[in-house]
């Protein structure tokens, strides 16, 4: 019988390493070889693409949490004009109404052009909020109604800001901006009320934090930073804008009059939405001091997160 020097042990199993390298990659892709196919096949159920640009997910989300906060804080709103204890409250009702009004028209608007169903109720959690505030009298309403309303603009007003700073819709871009207006104004006008718990909305903002935060360390008592030097642009480069007017730390100028941002389609309140009436309504029987229902046609709803 033929000994096998060790050379030829050596050349023979590095053949075998070198054929295991070569299969092994092919036998271990094998049951993901459709991976890459089924990504791009999932990719138009996320975003498909309109006239006006891609419509993401985020997109259409906000879509459908413009219109919820309408449809809870319109009887919201109402309900502070009619049962708030202090001209505060009740004005803050007032912008809660009229910024949601003007919402509403636009978002249906751009949701029939969108091609987007829109929920007809708030969704659960905001009808427990109405019958939480149907529930509560006096200066416990007024708390009440302040911070829930606070609370929920808050949460949504950087998503309107993502929304704003991502989307490549034309459509939801000015949606995004008129929404963002409008929030201000509301948080504005909540904050207004002096029954806004500024601690609790800290506190809550905080249990949401992934990772600590970034920037400079807290100041030192009794130590004042350097002034920083003003930033100016260099020569003369003949600049025709003006700065936005400062704030008085009280008012947010929500006139969006001659700013529509939809073409030619100013004439917004005009528009022809069949069935659909001024203002989004609820069962006035789920909530005291709102409205009616809404017309059988439109009867569809989605849970889905608004503000």
């Amino acid at each position: 019988m033929r000994r096998i020097n060790a050379g030829t042990f050596l050349i023979a199993l590095g053949i075998v390493g070198s054929v295991g390298s070569l299969a092994y990659p092919v036998f271990y892709s094998w049951p993901h070889r459709f991976d890459a196919v089924k990504a791009t096949q999932a990719a138009p159920a996320q975003t498909v693409n309109t006239r006006w640009g891609p419509l993401t997910a985020a997109d259409r989300d906000l879509v459908v949490r413009v219109r919820l906060a309408g449809l809870w804080e319109i009887p919201a709103g109402q309900q502070a004009i009619e049962r708030a204890p202090t001209n505060a409250v009740k004005e803050a009702g007032d912008h809660l109404m009229v910024g949601h009004n003007d919402l509403d028209k636009r978002v249906r608007i751009i949701a029939a052009d969108l091609g987007i169903e829109l929920p007809n109720q708030p969704n659960a959690q905001q009808q427990g909020w109405l019958k939480e505030l149907s529930a509560a009298q006096g200066k416990d309403y007024e708390r009440k109604f302040a911070n829930l309303l606070r609370s929920a603009h808050g949460k949504v007003f950087s998503v309107i800001a993502e929304v704003r700073s991502d989307t490549r819709n034309s459509l939801i871009r000015q949606l995004a901006a008129d929404a963002n207006q409008t929030v201000l104004d509301h948080i504005t006008m909540l904050e207004k009320t002096g029954a806004v718990d500024f601690d609790a909305i800290a506190n809550d903002a905080a249990k949401l934090l992934t990772a600590s935060p970034t920037g400079p360390p807290p100041p030192l008592p009794g130590v004042s930073p350097a002034p920083a030097p003003p930033v100016r642009p260099t020569g003369d480069p003949g600049l025709t804008s003006s700065p936005s007017a400062l704030s008085t730390g009280t008012d947010v100028n929500t006139n969006r009059a001659g700013a529509l941002g939809f073409g030619q389609r100013a004439a917004v309140a005009e528009r022809d939405l069949t069935g659909q009436s001024e203002l989004p309504q609820v069962n006035a029987a789920q909530f005291p001091a709102t409205q009616a229902t809404v017309p059988p046609s439109h009867a569809a709803t989605r849970s889905s997160g608004g503000h």
